[in-house]
């Protein structure tokens, strides 16, 4: 186990470094954590780190048992003291085995970034020196555009200032109907009353025409 330990502390820590310095092995390596992180690669390596994690747990429990052996004999025996020498070997192995996993996690990932960051970059720069090229030898062309985007922009504030002045007309003709509606009303009101008032003088007229046919009908008689 311990053996075994030592043998992928000792990978890491070669991949650490063959990942810190740019080298042609880089490139490989940084090919083989790839293929590692694809497929069923992720769930092996979390399967192990808690593997390594349980294993890990026991070991300090059994660090801590042998410990509390002091309290009863007073000291450790020799084999205690070899088997706590033992199991602690073990749990630092592997604490520095995951840590060194995590640092080339890490590691790797900063490179993929770092790459991406360079490759737009260099993307940027084309691109800027096409711009720069094109601007130079469009010099013409660019005038000519600036002048259709004054010549636009003088358009737009004329359709600002033809808008301004149509909305200006829509408030007024909007106060305008509203006190066009508030007369008709006034007037509607009127005409009601005016009705009524027809229908009154109607009745009394008929009333008087009665009573006048009435009293032209006694002397006639």
């Amino acid at each position: 186990m311990i053996q075994l330990l030592f043998t992928l502390l000792a990978a890491e820590a070669a991949l650490v470094l063959v990942l810190l310095v740019r080298t042609p092995v880089r490139r490989m390596a940084l090919f083989a954590v790839d293929r590692a992180k694809r497929g069923r690669g992720p769930i092996m390596v979390r399967t192990v780190a808690a593997t390594m994690f349980v294993v890990l747990g026991s070991s300090g429990y059994s660090i801590a048992k042998i410990r509390r052996r002091v309290g009863d004999l007073g000291q450790l025996t020799p084999t205690d003291q070899v088997l706590a020498s033992r199991h602690l070997l073990e749990a630092s192995l592997m604490g520095y085995s995951l840590f060194l996993g995590l640092i080339i996690d890490r590691l790797h990932h900063y490179i993929r970034e770092l790459r991406t960051m360079k490759k737009n970059t260099e993307a940027i720069t084309k691109q800027s020196r096409v711009l720069e090229e094109a601007k130079l030898g469009s010099v013409e062309e660019i005038r000519q555009y600036q002048k259709e985007i004054s010549s636009l922009n003088e358009q737009v504030q004329e359709l600002k200032r033809l808008s301004e002045t149509k909305s200006e007309e829509m408030k007024t003709a909007e106060a305008n109907a509203l006190a066009l509606q508030k007369q008709s009303k006034g007037l509607l009101i009127e005409y009601e009353r005016l009705v009524a008032e027809n229908e009154e003088l109607r009745n009394q007229l008929q009333s008087v025409d009665l009573r006048l046919s009435h009293s032209d009908s006694k002397k006639n008689s």
